[in-house]
């Protein structure tokens, strides 16, 4: 009225009727049109000391899209143009829409500081925005309708709970999700990465050992997707400060499930997520298929056949020392046979054999569930992972006293697990009575079939990869990946590189004198013990894999 705008009568009659409607007097003037947007947005902007923006010098492409959920935005008409420090800068018709202001802080934990706008540009920029986040998902989201979901479907938490919010039970999300983990577990991926970045958000497959980006879904869906992942995990969904691990299971079939171990890690725009598939199928693919050399899988059967003494697997984190163990266990799991495993978490699930998670929070460490498993009348004991010389100590007197024991050690190869044994404090002798066979390993992408070419490598170059003079006689050749529509740049699936060594008495006798890791590594060649680098080579020699592949995963 004091700008000239609106006549008495008609402020009169709009404040009449916000009375009724129980709204803003602010409000129904903006909606009924009888002042131009422009008008009110001036004289708010002066009446109320608000600073006063126009939106069309704003970059939709540049807006923030995860700052503030868009119902948020539709149902109170503001948007979010920036964030300084612990406060959000939003843009709105009405900086007197208190229930606005206190939702926001509410949902954000953030204070709010107000931008006046024109109701009629940013309504349009705020129907821009949030359409643009749908049309993303829904593009992602688009062939799932047609997908055929039978008999696949996420094992929902049987607890009763308030689990169903539409935060966690977005179709939308709730179908994205199910359309990832299918994807990856039919594209033979053994990770998924959730990935909340400031401005955009991504999925990730790991692939043969690589990280491929697959998705990149709008970030407004990253507190949803994150809820609904932890819910299926039965995880605490309000709790997002600290990191958390669960389990989850997929239905893929009549009476199959996989199961997928969940990691949460807050990060500075949001939880990371993490999920590993756990497909149990991989320990029954049998000894064969892990890629052992005839000589290699003779010495891993003779060892396991054994009544007692202890097995180690040893490698970097991801090199398949759990498969390996697995397809052990798997081959000496009988109806007479007692089998314990204590891991930190259990990752594949087998039928038969004993298996506990330990929990250090709760005291059940690898040393207690050990000491447990002795008076559980135990034949066999896998140990996820020896890390302490206490695990260590317990693990060598059960494999002294009747018991095969099996384990994984964190070593670069065969010969340094033996003086990584003496280093944590166990006496030579217990070392050497105790310890039958060690297995190193690595895993290398394997050359697909269909598109794989001939490299002309140069007699100089492989005979500095480790060839012998000799063996470059020209009867073989080595290959290179290429890459085609059934691969993944060249590579398909992975194959093990292994390291198979007997503890014999001459490396027994080099043991009690407390010899180096490199008297027991000519001790293992002379016995006719690959080194990884040589068991890699043979590989490419065989046209499994490349040369360079083997000279990155064997680096010596």
């Amino acid at each position: 009225m004091a700008a000239g705008k609106l006549t008495q009568k008609e402020a009169e009659t709009l404040y009449q009727k916000s009375q009724v409607s129980r709204t803003r007097f602010l409000a129904e003037l903006i909606h009924a049109g009888t002042v131009s947007s422009a008008d009110v947005a001036h004289t708010v902007s002066t009446v109320f000391a608000v600073p006063l923006l126009d939106l069309d010098a704003i970059d939709p492409q540049r807006l923030p899209k995860d700052l503030l959920d868009s119902k948020i935005a539709s149902t109170y008409q503001v948007l979010a143009l920036s964030k300084i420090n612990n406060r959000l800068v939003l843009a709105t018709a009405d900086p007197t829409d208190q229930e606005a202001a206190e939702k926001i802080k509410f949902t954000t934990q953030m204070g709010v500081d107000w931008i006046v706008t024109e109701f009629d540009k940013l309504s349009r920029l705020i129907a821009l925005h949030t359409q643009s986040a749908s049309e993303s998902l829904d593009s992602l989201t688009a062939r799932i309708d047609e997908f055929d979901f039978d008999g696949i479907q996420l094992e929902e938490p049987t607890e009763s709970s308030d689990l169903g919010s539409s935060d966690v039970e977005d179709a939308p999300v709730v179908k994205f999700l199910q359309r990832m983990l299918v994807d990856a577990f039919n594209m033979s991926a053994s990770d998924l990465h959730f990935e909340p970045y400031e401005n955009y958000y991504r999925v990730r497959f790991r692939i043969d050992g690589e990280l491929r980006e697959m998705a990149s879904p709008p970030v407004a869906i990253k507190d949803k997707l994150a809820s609904r992942i932890k819910v299926i995990s039965r995880l605490d969904i309000s709790e997002k400060r600290v990191p958390q691990d669960g389990r989850m299971k997929l239905k893929v079939g009549q009476g199959r499930f996989i199961d997928f171990r969940v990691s949460t890690l807050p990060t500075l725009f949001g939880e990371k997520i993490v999920i590993r598939i756990l497909d149990p199928n991989n320990a029954k693919l049998g000894i064969d298929a892990l890629g052992y050399e005839p000589a290699e899988k003779e010495r891993l059967l003779h060892a396991i056949g054994r009544p007692h003494g202890m097995i180690l697997v040893t490698g970097p984190t991801g090199s398949g020392k759990t498969v390996s163990l697995y397809t052990c266990l798997n081959l000496l799991n009988k109806p007479g046979v007692n089998i314990a495993t204590a891991e930190d978490p259990s990752e594949i699930n087998l039928p038969g054999v004993n298996q506990v998670n330990v929990n250090e929070k709760a005291g059940l460490t690898f040393a207690v569930a050990l000491r447990s498993f002795l008076r559980q009348d135990p034949d066999i004991i896998m140990v996820g992972e020896i890390r302490d010389v206490e695990t260590a100590d317990i693990s060598i007197k059960a494999a002294q006293t009747g018991h095969l024991v099996l384990s994984t050690l964190h070593t670069n190869d065969a010969p340094t697990t033996l003086t990584r044994l003496r280093n944590m404090g166990i006496a030579p002798f217990n070392v050497a009575s105790s310890v039958i066979l060690i297995t190193a390993q690595r895993l290398a992408r394997k050359l697909c079939p269909m598109c794989k070419e001939l490299a002309d490598i140069p007699y100089e170059t492989l005979l500095e990869a480790g060839y012998a003079a000799d063996e470059i006689d020209g009867s073989w050749t080595t290959y290179k990946p290429v890459g085609c529509s059934a691969c993944n740049n060249g590579f398909k699936g992975r194959l093990g590189i292994y390291q198979v060594m007997p503890i014999t008495e001459a490396i027994q006798r080099i043991i009690l004198r407390d010899g180096s890791a490199l008297e027991i590594a000519a001790q293992a060649h002379k016995e006719g013990v690959r080194s990884l680098r040589e068991s890699g080579l043979h590989k490419a020699k065989m046209g499994l894999t490349s040369l360079e592949e083997v000279l990155a995963v064997t680096n010596e």
